[in-house]
This record gives C-alpha cells, structure tokens and sequence, in this order.
C-alpha cells in the first residue's frame, strides 16, 4: 500500500519548490498535483477572470481526486487529468500514472475536504508571508499562463485573498507539520527528505 503524503498552503506559498527540492533528495516518488482535478471554465478570460473562483472548494473535482488517490493508495493505476490553465480548460488527454510506494499530493485546499484528509498519512502546511505569495503568483501567472497585470491583481483581490482566509489558512489546524518559508527552508527539507527516503526504503 503506498504512503500519502500532502503538501499545502496558500497560492505561491512554495508548495511546488517544496516538491522539487525533494525531488533531489529522495528521487522515487509519484506528484499529484491537485491543479490538475480544476473543473473546466473556459469562458474565464482577462477580462472577466473572477467569473469564476478558482480559490473555492467548488472548483475542484474532488470526488475524482479522492477516488484516483484511492486507487494510488490501493496500488492501482489511474488517469490522473491534464488541465489548459491558459484556456482554463480540462484538456483530452490523461496521463496514465502507476502507484508507488511513497505519493506526494500538492495543492492549496487538500485539508478542506475530510475524504482527502482521511487519505493522507502525513499533513504538511508550508506557510509563507502574503506578500512574498503575491508576488510569486504574479510572476508565474503572467510568464506561464498568459495574464497580465491587471488581471492577477483583480483576481488576487477579488478571490485569492479572501478564499486563503477563508478556506486555506483554517485548514492548517489539520496539519501534522507545518513549514515556515515554504522551499527556502532548508532544515525541514533535509527533515522530511530523511522521512520520505525511508518510506521508499523500508516501506511496505
């Protein structure tokens, strides 16, 4: 049976930095990202990008997440979604993702929903300054998925903010670990590096 592991925090909080730091540590181990179970939006756009709310717990396909990783957990093979986040869009395609022994979960509401909690064997909340989260977002959202400026702050202001206080930051009380300073925190990298190398290792 394969370990879950969840990662969460706020938009840009480092969640993903977290991932690929320990990707250079440990090596074996399958992502999910929770990204990816986003329910299609495709009249979002610039102009209106509050239309829909991306920061709500609605705007996920939960009960597809809390199936697949089910399975994921069951060692059974499944196909995860692919997601347009230009086009906010579910895409065609899947990937096919084959179960491991360690499954490392990533997204900002995983603690929202009991079903996804009662999976998951260890809670991380990495909690990083708002500032520092703003200006993550911005840059990626405008470099990555096509918006600009106006469009990440109307969105920042008018659903970003308000969902992670009122869904994300509450959610931190189910944590098991939290981490200060998301993937510049070294020290609980090298912590949950050790930890996870020895659920591949020695795990069952």
């Amino acid at each position: 049976m394969a370990r879950i592991i969840g990662i969460t925090g706020g938009s840009g909080s480092g969640k993903t930095t977290i991932v690929r730091k320990i990707s250079e540590i440990v090596g074996e181990f399958t992502v999910i990202p929770q990204d990816n179970y986003y329910r299609s939006a495709e009249y979002v756009s610039n102009t209106n990008i509050t239309a829909f709310n991306f920061d709500h717990p609605a705007a996920f396909d939960t009960d597809l997440l809390v199936e697949q990783v089910g399975m994921l957990r069951a060692g059974r093979t499944i196909a995860m979604p692919q997601y347009d986040f230009v086009h906010h869009r579910r895409r065609e395609d899947t990937v096919l993702v084959k179960p491991g022994k360690l499954v490392i979960l990533e997204g900002i509401l995983l603690f929202f929903e009991s079903r996804l909690r009662d999976l998951i064997d260890l809670k991380i909340y990495v909690d990083t300054p708002d500032d520092i989260r703003f200006i993550r977002r911005l840059t990626r959202d405008i470099e990555e998925r096509g918006r600009t400026v106006d469009s990440v702050i109307d969105q920042y202001l008018g659903t970003v903010r308000p969902g992670h206080y009122e869904f994300i930051e509450p959610s931190k009380i189910h944590a098991d670990l939290i981490v200060p300073e998301g993937g510049q925190n070294m020290k609980a990298l090298e912590v949950l590096g050790s930890f996870m190398r020895e659920i591949i290792d020695y795990g069952e």
